[in-house]
């Protein structure tokens, strides 16, 4: 049996979670800062993660953005096949709920013509990443992407001989590479095989995975253990400024 879904109600959830995604930090991302609080050498590291925590609880209880770069908006989307959505187009409805979200919590608004340079005024268009499922929900997430992050992502294609270690290689070096530009501790999400659009998407959602969580295969999750404690030993610390904590896990 078909359910229907009104697109006035995808424009609330979006705008709601616009919102919700800038201003609160995850429980899992201030478990992380704790744990790496407690495990860093360094004080300088260890007094810039205490200033994360104190950022991000301000930002909760006076519900402002948590950083000044309120990203673009990422959007997954998960769709029963057996929904109908009335009164309205899909994507317009996911545009509009982003529309809404940025201009009602005062969210910097980033998206622009990339050719032109102008800015769209409201942080549309949003990216919308669609999958056809069983069933009668809908599944959203909002995942705003921030330029610092964004732009030290890459996409590498290697050879069959250069196998699992050329992964590993890459994923460091990529690391290393980008130092302090994409505003550390990071979160490092990894993509393999399929084809170039598809190893990207993979990665973008394995940043959707809850941190300390390891891949339920567990030769993957051994692989995943070996590239944190490479990124460790790099030394470039919270923001740069030194330290062990260059990545969160």
């Amino acid at each position: 049996m078909t359910r229907e879904i009104p697109a006035q109600e995808i424009i609330k959830v979006v705008k709601d979670l616009c919102v919700d995604a800038n201003y609160n930090l995850g429980n899992d991302v201030l478990l992380a800062f704790d744990q790496a609080i407690e495990n860093e050498k360094s004080e300088t590291a260890r007094e810039v993660l205490r200033e994360l925590k104190e950022n991000a609880r301000i930002a909760r209880e006076e519900k402002a953005p948590i950083c000044q770069d309120c990203g673009l908006a990422v959007v997954f989307m998960e769709i029963g096949q057996d929904v109908h959505i009335t009164g309205g187009d899909l994507k317009a409805a996911i545009n509009e709920g982003v529309r809404q979200g940025y201009e009602e919590g005062y969210l910097r608004k980033s998206a622009c013509n990339p050719i032109t340079r102008k800015n769209t005024g409201d942080n549309t268009p949003a990216i919308i990443h669609l999958e056809i499922v069983s069933g009668d929900k809908i599944r959203i997430i909002v995942a705003p992407k921030g330029g610092g992050s964004e732009n030290m992502s890459r996409v590498t294609m290697l050879t069959p001989a250069a196998g699992m270690e050329g992964v590993k290689d890459f994923v460091v070096n990529r690391v290393k590479e980008s130092g302090s530009n994409p505003c550390p501790p990071t979160i490092i999400g990894i993509g393999v095989g399929g084809t170039f659009e598809r190893s990207a998407i993979l990665a973008k959602k394995a940043l959707l995975r809850t941190l300390g969580e390891r891949n339920p295969d567990p030769e993957l999750a051994k692989i995943e253990k070996e590239i944190f404690a490479r990124i460790k030993k790099l030394g470039i610390g919270p923001v740069g400024y030194g330290g062990t904590t260059t990545s969160l896990d």
